[in-house]
């Protein structure tokens, strides 16, 4: 095999490392072409969106985090334990307005004490997480008796469930939290902060970063984000359950990886992280939808399981093989 041929491969794996999600959604798309079930209408699309959303804003919450080299592996607890919350509320007389703001207030709670005893009583951000989703996940099973809760409320079923400019309500509450969630990292000298952080801790903290403060509020928005997703979640299926969020915090967190904000810290985005989980669920939703007429009747579910754990192998070992070949660089 001769250097040309050599480089032109080099140069192609680092295109494919940097832009894996990318590469995915064509792939997947590419693939829908031959299925008997037509997904590309619009109805499909919002079908598609109105799933995903409260993936993705836990999703631009946790960016945060690992943009600061850290994980949050309490989302799903806080997700399922502030809809619980919300309803409950409701079904006591509370306001809409109040109880849904107690819910989201909860996770951002949630969020700071998760920041306490990982900042500034500097524990492993992993093992406090699962800890706390554990303990929350009790909660939630204590507070609903196991079971899960629902109300009659039309104004808190209305959240999720209805129209704005001709979209789904969830999907525009989705979009506006993105946008704000892109334009204070983007564009703040909090977001910088959090890529110096991420990059550097000891060269940040010693440039004059308040380093326990940014990384503190970190994961204070990925609480608070949890359980907006939460509330949301539980306003479109009119439901909240301990149940819900089990693999919740190991979809998203790999989902922000697979778009591209690495757990090294200090690199990606809240579009990154975005692209990330719809690589995940469009995977998942197109293989439910995947048949050929006379041919393939549909997946079966086992097989989805086996390819969807193939993928997300395929595109972490990618993303490894991209910072190993930064450092070579380097």
């Amino acid at each position: 095999m001769d250097v040309a041929t050599l480089s032109f491969g080099r140069k192609t794996l680092k295109i494919l490392g940097k832009q894996k999600a990318i590469v995915a959604v064509a792939l997947i798309l590419i693939a829908m072409l031959f299925s008997s079930s037509n997904i590309f209408t619009r109805n499909h699309l919002f079908a598609f969106l109105v799933v995903a959303a409260p993936d993705l804003v836990i999703a631009f919450g946790v960016t945060f985090a690992v943009i600061c080299r850290a994980c949050d592996l309490s989302v799903g607890s806080v997700m399922c334990l502030s809809g619980i919350i919300a309803i409950q509320l409701i079904n006591s007389g509370v306001p809409v307005f109040i109880a849904v703001l107690i819910a989201i207030l909860s996770g951002t709670v949630i969020g700071f004490i998760n920041g306490f005893l990982i900042v500034q009583q500097k524990t492993e951000a992993f093992i406090i997480t699962l800890g706390m989703g554990m303990l929350l996940k009790g909660v939630a099973l204590f507070m609903s008796n196991a079971r899960p809760v629902s109300t009659q409320d039309p104004a808190f079923n209305s959240i999720s469930n209805s129209t704005i400019i001709g979209l789904p309500s969830i999907v525009v509450y989705m979009l506006i939290i993105g946008v704000l969630a892109y334009c204070l990292l983007r564009f703040t000298s909090f977001g910088r902060n959090c890529y110096a952080l991420g990059g550097d801790y000891e060269v940040a903290e010693h440039s004059g970063i308040n380093v326990v403060r940014t990384k503190w509020a970190a994961f204070v928005i990925t609480g608070t984000c949890a359980a907006i997703a939460g509330v949301l979640l539980s306003s479109r299926i009119n439901t909240g359950s301990a149940i819900y969020g089990d693999l919740t915090p190991l979809l998203v967190n790999c989902s922000v990886v697979i778009g591209g904000t690495s757990f090294a810290g200090g690199v990606g985005g809240i579009a990154q992280s975005g692209l990330g989980i719809a690589v995940m669920h469009m995977l998942r939703y197109c293989m439910r939808m995947f048949r050929i007429d006379g041919v393939l009747p549909g997946i079966n579910q086992h097989v989805q399981t086996l390819v969807f754990g193939i993928v997300i192998v395929a595109i972490i070992a990618m993303d490894c093989y991209a910072i190993k070949r930064k450092k070579e660089d380097v």
